[in-house]
């Protein structure tokens, strides 16, 4: 069986047709044959984002930017995205734009939602977002900073004038005299530093023998604190303060007039009582003292002795031993 000229040339027109066709998408980006998912995303403002930009999952590669419209009524960027994969993509899904390096154009990460199980059908519009680029974001820190960095500079700029202003001919030399002062001083710190130095490398066995004498007061006085705490000197005071209690009450008996001591102390009378005793225990001695025959009767010839007359008025006695004198009553 022959083909005809003209069948020839219809299948060699076809597939040329089809072949352009074919190399007009792949030029575009598209896949004609290939099996692929379309979803939506809307944006305020897509940061560069360019027509044909990856769209990746984890940093795969999944698929890319179909096309990007405008709408006209709210001025809202519509991206579509063409996934090649057939990974399960969740209905809550964010479609983050984000800068890959300092190069590199702008790209579509998606950030799959796995706790949601509803997954996104084809044509349906996923949740966008927008990151930062890492330009943006030193961007953005810098212009605080660059803002900070001006007012530090006019504020040395302000400083550095009121010092060229204070510091006139006369300040500065004042200043110059003062800096040679301080080196002066250094010096003889120094100076004063190394005798010390020499000191203490001079008495260094004195030194160590304060030392050692100091740890050894130190152990004696740790021992003695032992002992202290081993004598229970808390048992100690509790019966200090019980004795210290009983001679407070003693002392208020005392002054209450309480017992025989506080009657003492006290008893007007008794003491009245004991002051007229005492006078009489005195006149009795010296009656004695100067009538002894009253008393003690010693009689060799038979004298009789003088009747006892009981004295009237205080008398002055003047005795044997030189210049003794008492008064008594005659």
């Amino acid at each position: 069986m022959k083909i005809s000229r003209e069948i020839k040339t219809a299948v060699l027109v076809i597939a040329s047709i089809l072949l352009f066709i074919w190399g007009y998408s792949f030029l575009k980006g598209k896949a004609v044959f290939a099996n692929y998912k379309t979803y939506y995303v809307t944006y305020d403002n897509v940061e560069g984002l360019a027509k044909s930009a990856p769209v990746t999952l984890n940093g795969l590669a999944i698929g890319k930017v179909n096309d990007i419209t405008i709408e006209e009524s709210t001025g809202k960027l519509i991206v579509e995205l063409q996934i090649t994969t057939d990974f399960p993509i969740s209905s809550t899904s964010l479609a983050t734009i984000y800068e890959p390096g300092l190069i590199g154009g702008k790209q579509i990460a998606i950030e799959p939602d796995f706790k949601n199980k509803d997954l996104a059908v084809n044509g349906q519009e996923l949740k966008g977002n927008l990151k930062l680029s890492l330009s943006a974001s030193v961007q953005e820190k810098l212009v605080p900073l660059q803002a900070k960095l001006e007012s530090i500079l006019n504020n040395t700029d302000q400083l550095l004038t009121g010092i060229n202003n204070i510091l006139d001919k006369k300040s500065q030399e004042n200043l110059k005299t003062s800096l040679s002062e301080l080196s002066q001083t250094m010096v003889e710190l120094h100076a004063t530093s190394v005798s010390a130095s020499s000191i203490l490398n001079d008495n260094k066995s004195d030194l160590k023998g304060v030392i050692t004498n100091f740890k050894k007061v130190a152990t004696d006085f740790a021992k003695i604190s032992d002992s202290l705490n081993r004598a229970d000197l808390g048992k100690t005071v509790k019966n200090l303060n019980k004795t210290l209690a009983k001679v407070d009450g003693l002392m208020l008996d005392l002054q209450s007039g309480k017992g025989t001591a506080g009657k003492l102390l006290k008893d007007e009378a008794l003491y009245n009582n004991l002051k007229a005793t005492t006078k009489e225990m005195e006149l009795l001695l010296q009656d004695v003292r100067l009538y002894p025959t009253r008393y003690i009767n010693v009689s060799v010839f038979g004298k009789k002795n003088k009747p006892y007359v009981s004295p009237v008025q205080d008398s002055v006695y003047v005795g044997p031993a030189k210049g003794a004198v008492s008064k008594v009553k005659n």
